[in-house]
């Protein structure tokens, strides 16, 4: 029988099984969070933010109002975010310290009024219903305890006629491209990682998890479980990462 790929993803965690998944999560992301913006750009070459203008494209002809990012982070896909003109912006994330460094970055960007940064698990979204014109989630569903629970919540906030689009690395499948994504992600990226962050698993994690999580079609069928309409897959960059689509 084939492994449901939301259980495979759940059980890899950043530092073993003594704890829930997300209260790992949200650990390994407070101890990085100083450094997450400049190892992120860094060690995606600053790709991230080309991935990031051409999923929000995709939400301009819905023209959104209201839109949630999940898994906000430090707030970089909400920033992108306000180039569609919305009236507010909610990131939520369940990593204080990377929203602490959120809310200094929407000072700095005087953009704070429009954007809130928010405390919020995932999986168990604080909104009524039909809340949100759209929503984003950039490299956060991988994290997820349960994925299809988060994806679940994150349609049930969504107004009906409303998209979700979600970027999250894939798994490159051609030579020669394959086996120098793998170099870099099981090699380099987690001696790089740790040498600035002082976290010897937060980037070793990333390709064990990354290797664990369902993509493509798989990542599709996740979506459809959880509710979604409508959706689509779009390779980025040789297919080291991919834009999901999903509508209300």
């Amino acid at each position: 029988m084939k492994e449901d790929p939301d259980n495979k993803a759940s059980h890899v965690t950043p530092y073993g099984q003594e704890t829930e998944k997300k209260e790992q999560v949200a650990r390994m992301f407070d101890n990085i969070a100083a450094k997450y913006d400049f190892l992120n750009h860094f060690l995606s070459l600053g790709i991230d933010i080309l991935w990031r203008k051409k999923a929000v494209k995709l939400l301009t002809p819905g023209n959104p109002q209201t839109i949630l990012d999940v898994a906000t982070g430090t707030g970089d896909f909400a920033v992108e975010a306000l180039s569609l003109k919305p009236k507010r912006v909610v990131g939520i994330d369940i990593s204080n310290q990377m929203l602490e460094v959120g809310r200094k970055k929407m000072k700095k960007k005087k953009v704070d009024e429009t954007v809130e940064m928010r405390y919020g698990d995932s999986e168990n979204l604080p909104f009524d219903d039909n809340t949100f014109d759209a929503v984003t989630v950039a490299f956060g569903v991988r994290n997820f305890q349960t994925p299809v629970k988060g994806l679940a919540e994150m349609n049930r906030v969504m107004k009906p006629g409303g998209k979700t689009v979600i970027i999250e690395f894939s798994q490159p499948q051609t030579f020669p491209v394959k086996q120098a994504y793998n170099l870099y992600f099981e090699k380099l990226l987690p001696g790089v990682g740790q040498l600035f962050s002082k976290d010897n698993r937060a980037y070793t994690y990333l390709p064990e998890s990354v290797q664990a999580f369902p993509h493509g079609e798989d990542f599709l069928d996740l979506m459809k479980k959880a509710g979604y309409k409508n959706t689509k897959a779009t390779q980025l960059t040789f297919g080291i990462a991919s834009i999901y689509e999903g509508s209300k």
